[in-house]
């Protein structure tokens, strides 16, 4: 009896220290928790399901990364005065300490800077097959689909009383590339951002 009882302190003792208490004890532990399920469900749509694979790996391996229990990976700033302000040691938290520069934060730089986007499309264009194009040229004319239908919805978003921003970023969904269309959105009309989003990924999919 006294050796199970010690098991069970040790068992016990292991899971209050561990990272698994951290969901159940610290405050708002489950909206890690949460965004951890959210994550891995975005990883089975992008992996098993092959569900736009270049866009769900990527952002569930940063939602993984950015709600590890007790790992403080998200990222601390939130412009570029801001990751110079936290290289210089010029950031401090609620307490007054001094905040020092992460993996994440490094990395978050690139995204800040404009550096990954070309990057990123650059691999995208390298990985286009050309196969299908080149057996049916005539099929070149699909192509200008995309371009004339982001013309008429931005005539008929005017039309439907839109100001011009939001028409563009309306309209813009007609090119069929989501990360274009929130970069848009997130310029001209920041509160419609939500709702294209979801407009341009489901009109994909």
């Amino acid at each position: 009896m006294e050796i199970l009882q010690g098991v069970w302190e040790v068992v016990k003792s292991i899971l209050v220290n561990s990272g698994y208490a951290y969901f159940f004890t610290a405050d708002g532990g489950y909206k890690n928790l949460i965004m951890l399920i959210v994550a891995f469900f975005f990883l089975w749509l992008g992996i098993k399901k092959g569900f736009e694979p270049l866009l769900m790996i990527p952002i569930a391996f940063g939602m993984l990364l950015a709600n590890l229990p007790g790992a403080n990976l998200a990222v601390q700033y939130h412009d570029l005065q801001g990751f110079i302000d936290l290289v210089a040691g010029r950031m401090t938290d609620a307490a007054g300490n001094t905040l020092t520069p992460g993996l994440m934060d490094f990395l978050y730089f690139g995204v800040k800077a404009g550096i990954y986007p070309p990057l990123i499309f650059l691999g995208i264009g390298a990985m286009t097959d050309f196969t299908s194009l080149i057996a049916n040229p005539s099929s070149f004319i699909l192509g200008a689909a995309a371009q004339l239908g982001i013309f008429v919805a931005y005539v008929i978003a005017i039309v439907l009383g839109f100001n011009p921003q939001q028409a563009g970023s309306i309209a813009i969904i007609g090119g069929a590339d989501g990360p274009t269309a929130i970069f848009v959105t997130s310029k001209l009309a920041p509160a419609m951002l939500g709702t294209i989003a979801v407009a341009a990924y489901s009109y994909m999919a």
